[in-house]
């Protein structure tokens, strides 16, 4: 393809990494990436919610609240999460970077890019929906204070789902946990 012939909408379909335009959390267009690692088609994905590519409703509802809450003065917001494919409903760590076009309504307009991390990251243990969000937020290095805020919870509260990561992970410490959490 000679270089003049490529075009912004070559780019955005063939970027190695997947895309997402979204609009108050509907899927209003995506690239081949997405459609790969989400195991789905066009039709499956256009026009739906974002809530077909999580593991539960609970989940995609907690998500969209802490991206109300933390996204920067820019729109930026970006995470390790938990997400599902579409045609067998596998969970799989994913990198999420994503920007609000609009910060004063996060939701209104963005767009969103997805990294698929499996090939680095197994989920190893059978987690439940606030234990895969307590651990993402842990590799990332947050305090069970800040976890807390961020979730609605008490510091508490996170320091027993992180004692229940840690029997389920065999940890003895939250560093060997996150270690073991990262290399899974």
């Amino acid at each position: 393809m000679p270089h003049d012939a490529l075009d912004y909408r070559s780019a955005f379909q063939l970027a190695p990494v997947g895309l997402v335009l979204s609009v108050q959390r509907q899927i209003v267009d995506c690239n081949e990436r997405v459609l790969q690692i989400f195991g789905a088609t066009r039709k499956q994905l256009l026009g739906c919610s974002f809530a077909v590519l999580y593991p539960s409703a609970a989940e995609f509802e907690r998500t969209g609240a802490r991206i109300i809450a933390s996204l920067d003065a820019q729109g930026h917001y970006a995470d390790d999460r938990v997400m599902r494919r579409v045609a067998t409903g596998e969970p799989f760590w994913c990198h999420v970077t994503g920007r609000a076009l609009d910060p004063t309504d996060p939701h209104a307009r963005g767009i969103w890019s997805f990294e698929d991390l499996s090939a680095r990251r197994q989920i190893t243990a059978d987690l439940t929906p606030r234990e895969r969000e307590i651990a993402a937020l842990l590799v990332q290095g947050h305090t069970s204070k800040l976890i807390g805020r961020q979730l609605g919870v008490s510091p508490r509260t996170v320091d027993i789902y992180r004692g229940r990561l840690m029997k389920k992970y065999q940890a003895g410490s939250t560093p060997e946990l996150i270690h073991k959490l990262l290399s899974a």
